[in-house]
């Protein structure tokens, strides 16, 4: 069986491939292909994994390609773990967002449009090589930011090809309540819990715990809030959860607290990409010891906890049939009554070969429903922009955005957008 890696050059590979070994017995994989177009980083990062594999045993061959298509021919699974314009890019995202007041981050506001508009393209070519090159029913999985709303892309503009977008804070969520649960004498098993949470990638409002198929949300909530009391300075508002009900996902830090966000932001430097810059460069000197067979320590703090853990288990689950619930990005084909069935969501679904099932589940409450449809409909337009280098709709993304500019500043911002990122938007520049 082979696996296509696209940005496999990227820091976070040698974590994938120790999922890989660790699941080698359930999830027969034959040939690891890790394509990327920067030769020199795949060249680093690519040996270090071989050198992995041969410590384990060889339980599977690592091969290195800068050809996309070779990468993809006859692949079984393809993972998107790509960044255009690397971590300068991200770095012009964040700087442009602080020069305009606007939150600068990767994934939210004017960093996340300027991240999607350069990434869907290409994304949408890997679907298009996939349609042809890969086998009959093969997988994309995207982990590339902003997940969720390449997700939608591939969804309205690639339908041919079954894609799922995949975030490792959903896991990470799962695997702090179950660490909360076992200070309160209750030892529970990943496999035996299960995350209720609704929302868009990076927007989502966790909301129930199962274990065993038994809610423990009361308790979960109570000892949350309990905690957020003793904290000299909480991660939210006490009266915030027990009014909601729900936990939101840190990403809303930048929505209900903005102000404070953007203070952080005048800081700089070091921004999150520069401070990222300094880790990789120390980790990417690690992998190239031509004796290491381990990733280092450092590699935790690149963020992306459990990366590993989610993309090799849905894989497994996929591939085995296991009918797992996983939390993933997909449109909810009516899983959630009244709302677009070809919106993507993330929200728990049923893993098995026939494909990945969204589960019903109830709407949002109306206190949190309207900033995420507000941000649905900047995602839906963004697609648009993107696909066909609509100007128009770029403008009128900006504009719906609850963290974009003014109206009277929208232009200047889309305009200096489009020229940083000009060798990345050749859609714009026709």
């Amino acid at each position: 069986m082979k696996v296509a890696v696209i940005g496999g050059g990227s820091s976070y590979t040698p974590e994938l491939i120790n999922g890989f070994i660790e699941r080698i017995d359930s999830f027969p994989l034959t040939e690891l292909w890790l394509m990327d177009i920067l030769p020199e980083r795949l060249e680093v990062v690519g040996k270090f994994a071989q050198r992995m594999v041969a410590a384990k045993g060889a339980p599977f061959t690592v091969r290195l390609t800068t050809n996309q298509q070779e990468a993809i021919q006859d692949a079984a699974y393809v993972n998107t773990q790509l960044r255009i314009g690397w971590m300068q890019a991200r770095r012009e995202d964040e700087y442009l967002g602080r020069r305009h007041g606007l939150i600068g981050q990767e994934t939210t506001g004017i960093g996340g449009m300027a991240k999607a508009l350069r990434t869907i393209p290409i994304i949408l070519s890997i679907a298009r090589d996939m349609q042809a090159l890969a086998q009959p029913g093969a997988l994309l999985v995207n982990f590339t930011n902003p997940a969720g709303l390449v997700t939608q892309a591939l969804t309205q503009y690639a339908p041919e090809v079954t894609a799922v977008g995949v975030c490792n804070a959903p896991f990470h969520m799962k695997m702090n309540i179950l660490e909360k649960l076992a200070q309160l004498g209750i030892p529970v098993q990943p496999e035996q819990a299960q995350l209720d949470t609704l929302g868009l990638n990076h927007l989502t409002w966790h909301r129930g715990f199962t274990v065993d198929g038994e809610d423990v949300w009361p308790q979960v909530l109570a000892q949350y809030v309990a905690q957020l009391r003793q904290e000299e300075t909480p991660q939210w508002p006490p009266a915030l959860i027990e009014t909601l009900q729900m936990i939101p996902n840190y990403y809303l830090h930048y929505f209900y607290f903005t102000q404070q966000k953007l203070a952080e932001q005048e800081k700089w430097p070091p921004s999150r990409a520069e401070q990222v810059m300094a880790i990789e460069a120390e980790l990417l000197a690690q992998y190239a010891e031509p004796d290491r067979t381990e990733p280092p320590p450092g590699l935790m703090q690149r963020g992306g906890a459990y990366y590993a853990t989610v993309a090799t288990q849905l894989l497994n689950a996929h591939y085995n049939d296991l009918h797992e619930q996983h939390v993933v990005n997909v449109p909810h084909r009516g899983a959630v009554a009244g709302w677009p069935e070809n919106w993507v969501l993330e929200l728990p679904a049923m893993v098995s070969r026939a494909g990945i099932e969204p589960i019903p589940t109830r709407p949002l409450p109306t206190a949190v429903l309207g900033l995420m449809q507000q941000v649905k409909m900047y995602e839906l337009l963004t697609v648009e922009a993107a696909v066909h280098g609509d100007r128009q709709a770029a403008y009128q993304a900006l504009l719906a955005h609850p963290l974009g500019p003014a109206a009277d500043q929208v232009e200047a911002v889309l305009n200096e957008l489009l020229q940083i990122h000009r060798p990345y938007l050749p859609q714009f520049n026709k």
